[in-house]
C-alpha cells in the first residue's frame, strides 16, 4: 500500500523545513532589550575617596595645617588612583548590561573578555536590595539574586546602582515565578518595637565592642602618623589613672567601658533594625526589611526555608530575650548567611517564639521547652555533665591558678594569694556553667521537625525539617569513646551546613538518627527482625 510523499529525503528521513529558523528569528526579534545600570554607578565607585581624603584632612588638622611632603605624595597618589578608578568604572558601566527574558536573567560584562551569565528564573531563590548611605544619597540600590545550590557566592548575580524604583520592579519580576498566591492571613509577622531597645546592651560585645573600636581608632591614627600615646590629654589621663586609688579607678573605668558599650550597642541596634518588618510578601516568599543608614531587604523562598534557630546568649537569656535566625538555602557563604539570616532582633523570648512559629507556619516545638527535664523527650547521660565540669576545671580554673602561682613564686607572694582567690572564685562559676550547659542539652522529634538544643554562653534551639537532613556524621574522640558518648552532626544544604547534637549516648545515637531520617542509615544498622536482637550500628 502506498503512502503519500511528505517531502522526505533519499533515506526516508523528513526533509528540513524553515519553521525552526523562522521560530529562532522570531524569538530573536521579540527578545527583551538589554538594559544598563544607572550612570550614578560612577559616583558610587568614587565613595572610596572618603577615607583617604578624611585621613589627609585630619592629618592637616593635627599638624596645624602643615602639609608635609609625604602628605603631598599621598594626595598625588589619590588623584592618580581617582583617575584610574573613574576610567575603570566608566568602562565597566559602559560594558555591563542585563535583561530579563521569559526564562532567565542575563548579565553581560567585560571589556576584552566578554562574559555572559545566564541564570534560569526558576532557580532564583532570594533577591535582596541593599543601599548604603551613599547609595541612598544618590537614589540607587544594589540588587543581589541568589540561586538554588549557590555556595561561596558562586551562584549569585549582583547588579550595582540600579534606580530604587527599577530595583523594586526587577525584584518583583524575578520573584514572580516563586509566588504562589496571596497570603490568607495577616502577612506581617513582626514589626519593630522600640521597647526592645532594653535588650540591645545584653550582649558580650558591650565590652568587646569598646576595645574593638579603640583598636580601630588607634590603627587609623597610627596610619596618619599620629601616636595616640604622645597626645597631651591621653598622657594626662593615664597619669591621673595611675596616681588614683585603684580600688576606685578600676571600677570607674569598667563602668565607663560598660556605659560606652551600652550606648554603642543601642546605636547599632537602631542602625541595623530601623523600620524592621518581617512579612510574607506572598504565600511563597518571606521578606525582611530593615536598616537606617544602610537599608537591606532580604527575601527567602519558602521552599528553601529548612528551619529556624532560637538563639539565647547568656546575658540576653538572663534578661528574658532571644533572637531568631533562619536556616535557609541560597543565602551565600557563612559570612553572608550570618548577615542575611536574621529574622528578629533581640526581643522578648515570647515574641521570638511567636515569630519562629509564624516563620515555620506551625507551632514552635520548643515553646514549652525550658530545660532538658521539661520538654525534650530525650535527655543526655549524666556523664556529659561530668565532662563539662572536668573541661571547665582543666581549661579555666587550673591554667589561671597555675600561672598566678608560678608568677607568685618567681616574683611576689601577693600573687600566691591571688592564685587561691582566683581558684576559689572561678570554681563555683565553672561548676554552675557546666550544670547550665548540661541542663540545656536536649533533642527530640516533633512531627516533621527535628529539635535540638545545646549551649550555655549561647543557648541555641534548632527546629529543622527532617527531610532537609542529607547525611549524618558520628564524631567521637578518645575521651568521648571512653565515656560512651557520641556527637551527631546533621548535614543540611542550608544555613551553617552542619548542626551538632553533642554528647548523645553511644547506643542511642544511631537509633535516633534513623528515626529522624528514615532510609539514610538503614544499610548501616542491624534490625531485630534479621538478627533477633535490638537495632544497633553495624
Amino acid at each position: 500500500m502506498s503512502t503519500p510523499w511528505k517531502g522526505s529525503g533519499d533515506d526516508g528521513a523528513p526533509a528540513p523545513t524553515a519553521a525552526p529558523y523562522a521560530d529562532e528569528w522570531s524569538a530573536t526579534q521579540d527578545a527583551p532589550a538589554w538594559r544598563r545600570l544607572s550612570p550614578r554607578t560612577l559616583l558610587v565607585h568614587c565613595g572610596w575617596l572618603g577615607a583617604p581624603l578624611g585621613s589627609l584632612a585630619l592629618t592637616a588638622l593635627a599638624t596645624g595645617g602643615r602639609i608635609t611632603g609625604g602628605a603631598w605624595f599621598t594626595l598625588a597618589a589619590i588623584a592618580t588612583a581617582f583617575a584610574v578608578v573613574t576610567a575603570a568604572g566608566l568602562i565597566r558601566w559602559a560594558r555591563t548590561d542585563f535583561r530579563v527574558t521569559g526564562e532567565s536573567l542575563d548579565v553581560r560584562s567585560g571589556l576584552l573578555t566578554r562574559r555572559l551569565r545566564s541564570v534560569p528564573l526558576h532557580r532564583i531563590r532570594t533577591v535582596d536590595l541593599t543601599a548604603s548611605p551613599l547609595h541612598r544619597l544618590l537614589g540607587v540600590t544594589v540588587l543581589r539574586a541568589g540561586t538554588a545550590g549557590s555556595k561561596e557566592g558562586g551562584g549569585e548575580l549582583s547588579l550595582e546602582a540600579l534606580p530604587v524604583a527599577e530595583g523594586e520592579r526587577l525584584r518583583a519580576e524575578l520573584l514572580a515565578r516563586a509566588a504562589t498566591g496571596a497570603v490568607a492571613e495577616d502577612p506581617v509577622l513582626a514589626r519593630i518595637s522600640w521597647r526592645w531597645l532594653r535588650y540591645a546592651p545584653l550582649t558580650f560585645w558591650v565590652v568587646g565592642g569598646v576595645f574593638a573600636a579603640g583598636g580601630s581608632a588607634y590603627r587609623a591614627l597610627h596610619e596618619m602618623g599620629i601616636e595616640p600615646w604622645k597626645l597631651g590629654f591621653v598622657r594626662r589621663a593615664f597619669e591621673e589613672f595611675g596616681n588614683g586609688m585603684l580600688w576606685l579607678t578600676v571600677p570607674a573605668a569598667l563602668l565607663a567601658v560598660i556605659a560606652l558599650g551600652s550606648v554603642g550597642a543601642v546605636v547599632l541596634y537602631v542602625e541595623n533594625w530601623w523600620s524592621y518588618r518581617l512579612e510574607w510578601a506572598d504565600a511563597g516568599t518571606l521578606r525582611v526589611h530593615r536598616g537606617l543608614l544602610t537599608t537591606r531587604s532580604v527575601t527567602i523562598e519558602r521552599a528553601r526555608l529548612r528551619g529556624v534557630v532560637l538563639r539565647e546568649p547568656l546575658l540576653l537569656r538572663a534578661g528574658g530575650g532571644a533572637t531568631v535566625r533562619a536556616v535557609a538555602g541560597g543565602l551565600g557563604n557563612k559570612e553572608e548567611n550570618r548577615k542575611r539570616s536574621g529574622l528578629l532582633p533581640p526581643a522578648p523570648r515570647r515574641e521570638a517564639v511567636r515569630v519562629a512559629g509564624g516563620t515555620m507556619q506551625s507551632s514552635f516545638p520548643g515553646e514549652d521547652m525550658t530545660g532538658r527535664q521539661e520538654g525534650f523527650p530525650m535527655g543526655h547521660p549524666r556523664v556529659a555533665l561530668r565532662r563539662r565540669r572536668m573541661r571547665g576545671l582543666l581549661f579555666a580554673v587550673l591554667p589561671g591558678s597555675a600561672l598566678l602561682a608560678g608568677l607568685g613564686a618567681a616574683f611576689t607572694p601577693v600573687l600566691l594569694h591571688a592564685a587561691w582567690i582566683y581558684a576559689l572564685v572561678t570554681t563555683p562559676v565553672v561548676l554552675w556553667l557546666a550544670r547550665d550547659a548540661y541542663r540545656n542539652l536536649g533533642h527530640g522529634i516533633a512531627g516533621r521537625h527535628l529539635v535540638a538544643r545545646s549551649g550555655t554562653f549561647s543557648r541555641d534551639t534548632l527546629v529543622l525539617r527532617r527531610d532537609a537532613v542529607a547525611a549524618w556524621t558520628f564524631t567521637t574522640s578518645p575521651f568521648t569513646r571512653r565515656a560512651g558518648l557520641v556527637t551527631l552532626t546533621a548535614a543540611v544544604a542550608a544555613g551553617e551546613e552542619g548542626y551538632r547534637i553533642p554528647d548523645l549516648a553511644e547506643g542511642a545515637a544511631p537509633g535516633f538518627a534513623a528515626a529522624a531520617t528514615p532510609g539514610i542509615l538503614d544499610e548501616f544498622l542491624t534490625h531485630p527482625a534479621r538478627n533477633g536482637g535490638p537495632a544497633a550500628a553495624a
